[in-house]
């Protein structure tokens, strides 16, 4: 009988490691189907909650924030490209020129949640900003992205132009960073136990097959 998981993965959209560390969840996941069964919720980290309206360069971003050269970009780039293509996730490095806020975007992501959306519309993020280069923060792309997954673009519209589900996120996003998450991916099983980092697949597998041994989890139904 396949063990039931609640897995929480701690994300943020302009996070190429929470791309990364999907894809090899999801894919630890599919080899131990029929043992498994996760409940799958994505839950909200800001890793520039001050960001303003147009993003800034990655490049000028990144050197700021870390003192990252040029040279030093383009390596992080090109190692973030080859693992993603391992997984088979693009990452089109020269049109994803920016960085930009995220918090409408986790905004409709809970809102998608209460829709049984919110995982499509979490891929639909990443490969609208990492392989697509489009900005994340832009209401009218959010709204497209919304659409192609299945809801509702008037709703969408109505959460983006108010302040819906702000406090919920703020909320949320409050928990975690109380509970000591600093990092993204953090993905957190049954609300215990956190794998850290976008992880290779067999490193998830491997720690979910401990966890479902030692009788973490509940018989799913």
């Amino acid at each position: 009988m396949a063990v039931r998981m609640k897995i929480d993965f701690v994300s943020d959209v302009s996070c190429p490691w929470c791309a990364i560390g999907l894809q090899s969840l999801e894919a630890a996941l599919e080899k131990l189907r029929g043992d498994i069964e996760a409940d799958l919720h994505f839950q909200p980290f800001e890793l520039n909650p001050d960001m303003g309206r147009g993003g800034e360069s990655i490049l000028e971003h990144l050197a700021g924030k870390y003192g990252s050269t040029p040279d030093q970009l383009e390596r992080s780039q090109e190692m973030i490209r080859a693992r993603g293509a391992e997984l088979g996730f693009v990452f089109d490095m020269h049109k994803r020129t920016h960085i930009y806020n995220t918090f409408d975007a986790h905004r409709l992501l809970h809102w998608a949640e209460e829709e049984g959306r919110q995982r499509a519309l979490k891929h639909a993020l990443f490969t609208a900003y990492f392989t697509e280069g489009r900005d994340p923060s832009d209401h009218d792309v959010l709204i497209d992205l919304a659409t192609r997954v299945g809801l509702d673009a008037e709703r969408a519209r109505q959460i983006l132009a108010a302040d819906e589900f702000a406090n919920e996120v703020r909320d949320r996003e409050r928990f975690y960073l109380e509970h000591g998450i600093r990092a993204v991916p953090a993905v957190v099983i049954n609300d215990r136990h956190l794998i850290e980092g976008g992880q290779p697949a067999k490193v998830f597998e491997q720690a979910l097959r401990q966890l479902a041994t030692a009788g973490t989890g509940s018989p799913a139904a």
